[in-house]
């Protein structure tokens, strides 16, 4: 498994160690992780701030805490030694936002759900039916054109309105939030089911990470955990969809900007998936960013701007194009999670985030905040 692209890039993180009782802002060089925890940047979010992260990551001396290897290994929380180094969620204090139906594909899966009302029984009829009707290359459509106004026209005939067609085809997007600061989970973490779910499934995606003025200076991987039956019922439970004990997975690590990476990068990447049940079952898919409707861009400024600031910063989860529907089981019942899933979702230029699936209840409990961060970081004199 490649945690890390074999490359020269910047990594920005955070982990724990047992030699200080705050979370560590790290980074990787040479296959080492390297603590560069300081006064000046105590937090993952004070160097998203400066004006060249790459470079500060880059110059500071750090010191090393272990093998990435070694501490990719120690992060999973079956066989996790608290007493050795484990990694964390990559951002600290900056928000967690995720924007839904970027791709217009996906737009018909959210229609789907909503037509089949949480039932997975009847998304293959009702799938085959729309396809029907305005076939199935969807790619090009541009969100808020007069293409996309006359295939809302005929979805609205079909009676297939959506509030989805709103911001999947229309000119806003949805941006909505995934949790709430120190609440993402990182590599080899447990991700959470709310357990009156019966029908979800994982969403393997880019999170661009902007600073408070707007500006984008880095991307990670995410899973932005959904519960399609959840949100199938009503776009109004979308809270109780995505937002819950460890939902939202980011990482391995931030990749910031510099000469070898850039948004062009986040635009040609292609995303992979893979789920490896402990029933035998798996499943793979991938999402290419090429097929996304509205730019990164596009979407940070939608969630940022004169309208809305974020002090801290920003992680916005880009949205996916899979939602996997390969059968599991029983025939026409498609896909769910089942407790035990190990989900790897992985990019060229990102490695990989892997993670074991859960319910929310039997994760640990997300105990550790803000203030927590505050209050330790101010005991070792770093703030």
């Amino acid at each position: 498994m490649i945690f890390l692209p074999d490359d020269d890039g910047v990594f920005l993180g955070r982990a724990r160690s047992p030699a200080a009782p705050h979370p560590l802002v790290v980074t990787v060089r040479d296959g080492t992780v390297f603590d560069i925890t300081s006064r000046t940047a105590p937090t993952v979010r004070d160097i998203c701030e400066m004006a060249d992260p790459a470079g500060h990551v880059l110059s500071a001396k750090g010191r090393p805490i272990g093998s990435l290897d070694d501490i990719a290994a120690n992060s999973f929380e079956t066989k996790r030694d608290p007493a050795k180094p484990y990694l964390l969620s990559p951002i600290d204090l900056q928000a967690v936002k995720a924007s839904g139906v970027t791709f217009v594909v996906s737009l018909l899966e959210r229609v789907i759900e909503e037509q089949a009302r949480g039932s997975a029984e009847k998304a293959d009829a009702i799938r085959a039916d729309i396809a029907g009707l305005i076939g199935h290359d969807l790619s090009k459509l541009k969100p808020g054109s007069s293409e996309a106004m006359e295939i809302k026209a005929k979805l609205i005939a079909r009676g297939a309105w959506s509030q989805y067609l709103e911001v999947g085809i229309g000119p806003d997007a949805e941006i909505f939030t995934k949790c709430q600061p120190m609440a993402s989970v990182g590599f080899g973490a447990d991700v959470g089911l709310h357990p009156v779910s019966t029908w979800n499934n994982p969403e393997p995606e880019i999170a661009m990470i902007a600073a408070s003025s707007g500006r984008i200076v880095g991307a990670t991987i995410g899973n932005d955990v959904n519960l399609r039956d959840v949100e199938g019922r009503s776009a109004l439970l979308l809270g109780k969809a995505k937002d819950n004990n460890a939902s939202a997975a980011l990482g391995p690590f931030i990749r910031l900007f510099d000469d070898t990476f850039s948004i062009d990068d986040v635009k040609r990447a292609v995303v992979r998936l893979k789920v490896e049940g402990e029933d035998g079952f798996s499943l793979e898919g991938a999402s290419s960013m090429a097929e996304i409707s509205r730019s990164p861009e596009e979407l940070v400024a939608a969630a940022m701007g004169p309208h809305h600031q974020y002090p801290d910063g920003l992680a916005l989860y880009l949205g996916t194009m899979f939602v996997p529907s390969k059968d599991r089981g029983e025939k026409g019942k498609g896909f769910t999670h089942k407790v035990g899933d190990i989900v790897t979702i992985s990019s060229e230029k990102f490695g990989a985030l892997v993670n074991r699936v859960r319910l929310s209840p039997d994760c640990p409990p997300w105990t550790y905040g803000a203030s927590h961060l505050m209050r330790e970081l101010a005991k070792a004199d770093l703030i």
